[in-house]
């Protein structure tokens, strides 16, 4: 039978009819896709209802196959909480208007307890889960009947789960649960759908979610085009020296006539910090918002930020500041405005936020980009262009994390448990671990079992057993402890912020409040609250008289500018001085461009520059390669390192996502002649490991893998292990395998971790590459540039108070421009 003349689609868009809708053709081919039988990729752009190409794909196949007998039909991923509700009412609300008797679950950290238990006695027709919830439910006993009534697998907002460790858990996730269908049921279709935004690497995605040779598959992409209108909040006059948000906050009341003129705003900023300042600085400039603000991030309690999602759905709220928390999928109506506090550092994390506005089919998605230093109206129009020519970031799938596939494994056996030659077979067909070596294999079903080589003589690493032919977890104690480590994101402990008359507030890390005294007051949820006490690993506080406070720090810290968005940048700073571009912001930022050309030079995308410049600090190395604050540090390192091979030298070093700054107090032994040998990609990995002390990177990477494996356990709720006692655990076991376990594969893994992640190897090499084709520019000179001012605030910013670094800015702007006056006189 032809799909259109089904019962389920006649049915669905007599509904659609009803409420004056009509399916997109990316919707209408995805459907028919799905009755097939294939899996896929759905790619269209926010607010054109991705979500319904494939839900009622399954509704009509369910109602085309008459399936009354209850029972999981569709399992859902999403990588944010916050996604789960929103989906859920959606989709409750098709199922009511079809007269479908289908229960809508969700399942994740915020579950409550007795709704679990629920789930676990009669699963739901759709089950809207994250990740780790998944991994959580295998680790359940008889999890295989769960999953008997099955039809398909969805991965929300895949682009987000790809390049982490919890897209290569969603990976193992899929293969166990089709692998159980398969052992059951070896003719049952298990189809599995990805729904992304646009990235550049998008048949990989697909291939990385699908993997599976004796599977269909497509990618449905919608022609259609959102229309996304970008503006630029401009400062009435442009400093001739930036630096680093010093013009965010003097913008802020141009920020006051966006909100009031529209219905609700969404105002993103990169970190929690920024978040909890521009909550108490919006409020400061004006009292009325009191009650329509509210702010919304990962750290502020679950019960608050349900009540701020519910607020914004209602259009309760004026305007809610956010950080990534909110960037995903959620369909907010009254959303018609969206700012961008500062860089967001990359074309598809922009594009993503603005398309939480206009959420609707044809509407215009509306975002204001709030620059937080004038160089970042250079990245406006550069985001612009990426934009219009859909020059998107790719996302670098994850491969051979050892240490998940560890917890996985255990995780596997403290359930059902797992036959071995079954689940490797199964493990090999992820992405994931297509490359895993049976050797691989058995050095981490030793892991697992005695501990390794140098861990047998330790029985509490000898974890899984085989009993009647299953690998097993016989021990309760071993299985609970590994249960509350499941899917752990490694970070601070975090501890819960109380008031001392009752009710949650949210949380912070140890780290941080360690640090503050008793009657010292920080903020936390748009709050200024007074520390009492740390009670039961609870942070017990009142509301503080101040009206201003300390701004908690989370980690996380400072994003990287991407390589696509970089790129982009380069090509925009040859425009500056060239009158026949388009860009407003460029315009606005030509009298610096004009002062840059003066004192030193604006390089073009085909140059690298260099500034030698002697000030009362010290003699100092600016370099600018555009390659993002994570490469920089590197890159600094490097060169300090061979410069410091010529001739007896230190540096202390500064970076930025534009260039780095090395600073001596001696001469820098640097020749124009050798900078392209200075800055060779010739002997990188072995001036790396000497350069960045690249074993101390590793034996920091190494406490995140040894939580997650399960070599170093990191507490019991409410008693968390300290950092700082995690970090000394998984040092011992890093010196332990370093010194009799040297093919330990996470000890391997914590130095490919550490090359491929955290030094960025390839693009670093990719970096010194291009700058062996450019052409080298170097300038000398006795003042700071427009160019090099902002890295030199931000290595000041971190030994000085706010006060003293606004005088030594003073001091150093009043000297630059003394400097200047000068030469023009001379």
């Amino acid at each position: 039978m032809e799909l259109e003349k089904s019962k389920g689609y006649k049915q669905v868009t007599k509904w659609l009819r009803k409420a004056k809708k009509k399916p997109f053709k990316f919707q209408t081919d995805a459907w028919q896709y799905y009755a097939e039988g294939y899996s896929g990729l759905i790619n269209a752009p926010t607010g054109f209802g991705k979500t319904f190409s494939i839900f009622l794909a399954v509704v009509i196949d369910e109602i085309n196959k008459k399936a009354d007998k209850p029972g999981l039909k569709l399992i859902w991923i999403t990588p944010l909480r916050s996604l789960a509700k929103d989906l859920a009412r959606a989709m409750r609300e098709v199922c009511t208007a079809l007269g479908l008797n289908w229960h809508i679950g969700v399942r994740n950290g915020d579950t409550p307890q007795d709704e679990k238990l629920k789930q676990k006695k009669q699963m739901p027709e759709v089950l809207i889960i994250t990740p780790e919830s998944i991994h959580l439910l295998l680790a359940q006993k008889n999890t295989f009947s769960f999953f008997d009534t099955l039809q398909c697998i969805v991965a929300d907002e895949w682009h987000e789960l790809l390049g982490s460790k919890r897209g290569v858990m969603t990976e193992l996730g899929i293969s166990r649960i089709k692998g159980l269908l398969k052992e059951r049921q070896p003719e049952r279709l298990l189809r599995i759908w990805g729904i992304s935004a646009t990235i550049g690497n998008m048949e990989q995605a697909m291939e990385v979610l699908v993997p599976y040779a004796d599977v269909l598959k497509t990618i449905v992409k919608a022609d259609l085009e959102k229309k996304i209108d970008i503006r630029s909040v401009l400062p009435d006059h442009i400093d001739l020296l930036p630096w680093a948000g010093h013009l965010g906050h003097k913008l802020a009341e141009k920020l006051l006539p966006i909100i009031y003129k529209s219905k609700t705003t969404l105002i993103f900023t990169n970190t929690r910090g920024q978040a909890e300042l521009w909550y108490q600085t919006l409020l400061g400039l004006d009292e009325n918002l009191a009650g329509l603000l509210a702010i919304h991030h990962g750290s502020i309690d679950h019960e608050l930020r349900n009540w701020i999602e519910d607020a914004l759905h209602s259009g309760a709220l004026k305007a809610v500041i956010s950080t990534s928390s909110l960037d995903l999928g959620v369909d907010f109506k009254p959303v018609d405005t969206v700012i961008q506090i500062g860089s967001p550092k990359g074309v598809a994390r922009f594009l993503q936020r603005a398309g939480r506005s206009g959420h609707s089919p044809y509407e215009t998605s509306t975002i204001y980009f709030l620059p937080t230093h004038a160089l970042e109206l250079v990245e406006a129009a550069a985001i612009k262009e990426a934009a219009r020519t859909q020059n998107i970031e790719s996302r670098e799938p994850v491969v051979m994390a050892f240490d998940t596939l560890i917890q996985y494994l255990v995780t596997l056996a403290v359930g059902d448990g797992f036959d071995e030659a079954k689940l490797f077979f199964e493990v090999k067909e992820t992405h994931a671990f297509q490359e895993l070596l049976p050797q691989e294999w058995s050095w981490i079903m030793q892991f697992i079992t005695t501990g390794g080589d140098s861990l047998t003589a330790y029985t509490e690493f000898s974890k899984v057993t085989k009993v009647d032919g299953l690998w097993k977890v016989e021990n309760k104690r071993t299985a609970m402890r590994h249960r509350l480590q499941i899917g752990t994101i490694v970070s601070d402990p975090m501890l819960k912020v109380k008031f001392i008359t009752g009710g949650y507030i949210g949380m912070i890390e140890e780290s941080f409040i360690s640090r503050m005294k008793p009657g010292n007051s920080f903020t936390l949820a748009g709050r200024v609250l007074e520390f009492i006490m740390i009670k039961e690993m609870t942070v017990v506080v009142r509301k503080s008289k101040l009206k201003r406070a300390i701004t908690p720090s989370w980690m996380g810290g400072r994003i990287s500018l991407t390589a696509s968005l970089g790129a982009i940048l380069r090509k925009k700073y040859n425009e500056t001085l060239d009158k026949t571009h388009q860009d407003i912001e460029l315009d606005f930022i030509y009298p610096l461009f004009q002062r840059q050309k003066k004192a030193s030079h604006v390089p073009k995308d085909n140059e690298f520059l260099i500034e030698l410049i002697t000030t009362k600090d010290g003699h100092h190395l600016f370099a600018y390669p555009f390659e993002g604050r994570q490469v920089h540090e590197i890159m600094a390192a490097l060169i300090a390192y061979r410069l410091s091979k010529t001739q007896p030298i230190s540096f202390s070093i500064a970076m930025n996502d534009y260039g780095f700054e090395l600073l001596s107090e001696q001469n820098i032994p640097i020749n124009e002649k050798d900078i392209k040998a200075l800055f060779s990609p010739k002997n990188l990995g072995e001036d790396i490991v000497t350069s960045v002390n690249a074993t101390e990177m590793a034996r920091r990477k190494f406490r995140d893998i040894a939580c997650i494996s399960g070599l170093v356990f990191q507490g019991f709720p409410g008693k968390y292990i300290a950092n700082k006692h995690l970090q000394s655990s998984a040092a011992l076991f890093f010196n332990v395998f370093s010194d009799y376990d040297k093919h330990n594969l996470l000890l391997r893994q914590a130095y490919d971790e550490a090359f491929y992640q955290q030094i960025e190897e390839p693009r670093l090499a990719a970096a010194l590459q291009r700058i062996q084709l450019s052409k080298i520019v170097v300038v000398k000179t006795d003042r700071y540039t427009p160019l090099c001012f902002p890295i030199k605030v931000d290595s000041l910013r971190d030994s000085m108070s706010s006060e003293e670094l606004s005088q030594r800015i003073e001091r150093m702007t009043a000297e630059t421009e003394k400097k200047t006056k000068r030469k023009h006189d001379n």
